[in-house]
């Protein structure tokens, strides 16, 4: 399936969660069972001959790719959770948000010394959380392969801030 196929799958919510944004809904991408299975086979591929240990999934869409990319690729998968959600000794990060801070947390034998890891989530906007993520693999001495998004809003400049960490995004608005 096309891009532009898998893009009118995706649903506009305006003034979502508040007035002045257009969130992009994902739920009607997932909800057709071959645009899913498209947008899971493209990301596998992507990653099927880079040597991949680990699928690291953001909390909470991020869960819905990562499990299939990892059963794609043939490797693990690993989480990150918001606080008090992860029931082991958690390593944890804090990150600057439009209007405040958010912390999220990873089980701190998530990630070897080594593990090469590709951080799924399912949209690029800022880059906030995703740079928090990708520096917590880089503290637990993973090597960040790629952090990819099946949407990035390229107008919002999110890429720019991960700038060490390469990206990947399926479809650009």
């Amino acid at each position: 399936m096309d891009s532009s196929k898998l893009a009118a799958l995706i649903r506009d919510v305006p003034d979502f969660p508040k007035p002045g944004i257009v969130f992009k809904d994902i739920t009607t991408l997932i909800a057709d069972a071959d645009g899913f299975a498209a947008t899971v086979d493209a990301l596998v591929a992507r990653y099927r001959d880079r040597q991949v240990d680990k699928v690291l999934a953001i909390e909470s869409r991020g869960f819905i790719f990562g499990g299939a990319m990892a059963r794609g690729l043939g490797c693990g998968m690993q989480i990150v959770r918001k606080p008090g959600k992860l029931p082991w000794k958690t390593k944890r990060v804090s990150y600057a948000l439009e209007y405040g801070t958010d912390t999220l947390e990873i089980h701190e034998d998530a990630i070897r010394p080594g593990d090469r890891v590709v951080i799924v989530d399912d949209l690029l906007a800022t880059g906030g959380t995703m740079g928090a993520v990708a520096g917590l693999v880089d503290a637990l001495g993973g090597a960040v392969v790629e952090c990819a998004f099946v949407v990035e809003l390229a107008f919002l400049k999110g890429r720019e801030k991960l700038g060490k960490w390469p990206c990947f995004s399926l479809l650009q608005f």
